[in-house]
């Protein structure tokens, strides 16, 4: 995910977590750094073997490259999905993945790590989940937090990504310590969360497992479900590969504890999120007249409308202007 950006060495290291990789700086336009996960020669990524298990979805797994890349799919018959083989207590999670192209209304590719099948009623979970659109509208990009079972608590952001994710790998990351959680498009963070005594125990904080799925997300993925999966087009394939666990499995917590954030990295979120977010739960009032305690929503609001959605049409479909295959981006 850092096609056509010169790498450059930086000191921004995990302690245990990372220990075996290495973080480059890229540049992403003018003076500007953002830090990029990337594996050291000796830590290649987990073949499927060696780290995970197929969830469902029988023949709609398959298997490429001696293991190194994962291929599911949707069709009438059903969705597919895979999970790592172990749970971690704070980890990175990564994986380059290309989505379907042409027709995808309905589809959710999902790639989260969760807790749900050992805390059925206080589960933890941390989200990405692709948004399929009709033909000539960009996949959408969402990513969620729950923690304690929280479900009836939403935490929903959506993005408009800059680049066209059907035609290319580009690399998603979650990162998870005691606390904070940040998500990662190509290297470039989109969201932080902050643990804080105002979120208490919906701050994810039990072993989770990783998970990757693609099903039919008909009811409410595309407009609020108005426009369904047609499975004339299926199957729908979504690609993944260089699946990275860096996981915390057996550490305590602060073992895991990354450095603040760098201040060119910080500058690049504040610019993807200012540009391309397209949904905050934050600054919708009409779902929370008071906004959750661990907002802290200041005059940015006047861009959103009461819904959450974002006033200017231009941010809801910056995706249009997709940048060519390997040129560098000055609009993050």
């Amino acid at each position: 995910g850092t096609e056509g950006r010169a790498p450059m060495a930086c000191r921004f290291l995990l302690a245990v977590l990372l220990a075996s990789s290495a973080w480059v700086a890229a540049s992403a336009g003018a003076a500007d750094e953002v830090m990029v996960p990337r594996p050291a020669a000796a830590a290649a990524a987990l073949t499927f073997g060696e780290g995970y298990t197929q969830l469902f979805g029988d023949s709609n797994l398959r298997l490429h490259g001696d293991g190194k890349r994962v291929h599911i799919s949707l069709d009438e018959r059903t969705g597919s999905g895979f999970a790592s083989q172990g749970a971690y207590l704070h980890g990175f999670f990564s994986a380059s993945i290309k989505l379907p192209s042409d027709y995808a209304a309905g589809v959710v590719v999902a790639f989260y790590v969760t807790n749900g099948d050992v805390y059925e009623k206080t589960h933890d979970e941390l989200d990405f989940e692709f948004l399929g659109n009709v033909k000539g509208k960009e996949w959408r990009v969402q990513t969620n937090v729950y923690g304690d079972g929280s479900t009836a608590v939403g935490r929903e952001e959506r993005y408009g990504l800059w680049f066209d994710p059907t035609q290319d790998f580009h690399r998603y990351a979650i990162l998870w310590t005691n606390r904070t959680i940040v998500f990662y498009v190509d290297g470039t963070p989109i969201r932080e969360v902050v643990r804080s005594e105002a979120m208490g125990a919906q701050f994810p904080s039990k072993p989770m497992s990783l998970y990757a799925t693609i099903w039919d997300g008909s009811s409410w993925a595309t407009s609020g479900g108005r426009y369904k999966v047609d499975y004339k087009y299926a199957p729908y394939v979504a690609e993944f590969t260089d699946l990275e666990l860096r996981g915390c499995a057996h550490a305590p917590p602060a073992s895991c504890e990354p450095e603040a954030m760098p201040s060119g990295q910080r500058a690049a979120m504040e610019r993807v999120r200012a540009r391309h977010m397209t949904y905050g739960y934050c600054y919708d009032r009409a779902r929370y007249p008071a906004p959750l305690p661990e907002c802290r929503v200041g005059a940015e609001v006047a861009m959103y409308l009461p819904s959450g959605e974002a006033r200017s049409s231009d941010r809801r479909r910056h995706g249009k202007r997709h940048r060519r295959a390997g040129a560098a981006d000055s609009s993050l």
